[in-house]
């Protein structure tokens, strides 16, 4: 257990800041694994067609800022870092402004709302190696728990839809399908971790909080080998699917996400809407959360929520 915490870290996927760092940062992402060049050149041409970079570690640097204030007004001083998995400020080079710092133990937060081996797993490890590659002196990381449930998640996410929900007139709002997404895993890295049963308890309750009764679960941004099995049905089915029962209107929900990138501002914005509207309906897309004030309050009280239950004693802003 630790004694105390010096600081909260945000820990984020990352992203291409610029025309210039996308091919570099997608092959950082695929090292490895062996992805033929055209599907390198297709990921390319995904990020071109949203402006050529990420707002990713913008949004996060945002969610940093806004958390910092949110801990202030719980009267818990903590700075707030920012550690990216692919893209600068990688992890490694924030811990090490950390130390520098003075910050000797950490309170980490994953910035993905549901658990399995590509996310939480890979980032835990991620840390460790950048600890490892410091030596002496790197600060210690504790993590925060899940949240895919907390009522403040739930509450954002409601926030967010409902909005989208009042575009269709009333009389045929009920019988609009909802359809929340996550990314799409393959199947036996899903089996070995609670990521299915996260997502469909988050959209279970993010439905009855809207008190939507028509709403369905897909999957996108699948890749991989074409032979191997991912987590179904994709969206571009689960809409095709819609279609053939004469659905008009469609609102998704991006669940599995908790900012805009590439697999929002494109896999469903560009490629589902393109999809949808070829198949006769019309797409609304719910925002994705970024740094939604309700969203930031959460992050804030699952960490002073982590605080408390392990001891850590913070410094304290007096007044």
């Amino acid at each position: 257990m630790m004694p105390s915490c010096d600081a909260a870290l945000l820990i984020a996927f990352g992203g291409p800041a610029s025309p210039d760092e996308i091919r570099p940062f997608i092959s950082r992402v695929l090292r490895g694994y062996p992805v033929p060049a055209e599907r390198i050149g297709e990921v390319a041409r995904h990020y071109e067609a949203i402006g050529g970079r990420s707002p990713l570690n913008e949004i996060t640097f945002r969610q940093a800022y806004a958390l910092e204030n949110a801990l202030k007004e719980c009267r818990i001083g903590l700075p707030v870092y920012v550690g990216m998995r692919h893209a600068s400020p990688f992890l490694k080079e924030t811990l090490a402004r950390m130390r520098a710092g003075g910050v000797r133990k950490a309170l980490g937060l994953i910035l993905s709302p549901h658990q399995t081996e590509a996310s939480w797993e890979r980032y835990q490890k991620n840390v460790a190696e950048a600890r490892a590659e410091l030596g002496a002196g790197a600060p210690d990381i504790d993590y925060c728990p899940g949240w895919h449930a907390h009522p403040l998640f739930i509450q954002a996410l409601a926030e967010q839809i409902e909005p989208v929900l009042e575009k269709i007139p009333l009389r045929k709002r009920p019988a609009t399908p909802l359809v929340f997404t996550a990314h799409s895993v393959p199947t036996a890295m899903a089996a070995r971790s609670p990521y299915v049963d996260q997502i469909q308890e988050t959209a279970r309750l993010v439905a009855d909080r809207l008190g939507h009764r028509r709403w369905s679960v897909a999957y996108q941004s699948r890749s991989g080998q074409p032979r191997e099995p991912w987590l179904e049905p994709d969206i571009s089915v689960a809409l095709g699917a819609l279609a053939k029962e004469g659905t008009g209107d469609v609102v998704v929900a991006p669940i599995g996400f908790v900012c805009d990138h590439v697999e929002v501002l494109y896999d469903l914005d560009i490629e589902a809407r393109k999809i949808a509207e070829r198949l006769g309906m019309r797409f609304l897309r719910a925002p994705s959360l970024n740094d939604h004030p309700t969203f930031i309050r959460m992050i804030a009280e699952v960490i002073e929520t982590k605080l408390s239950a392990t001891s850590h004693q913070p410094k304290r802003i007096k007044g």
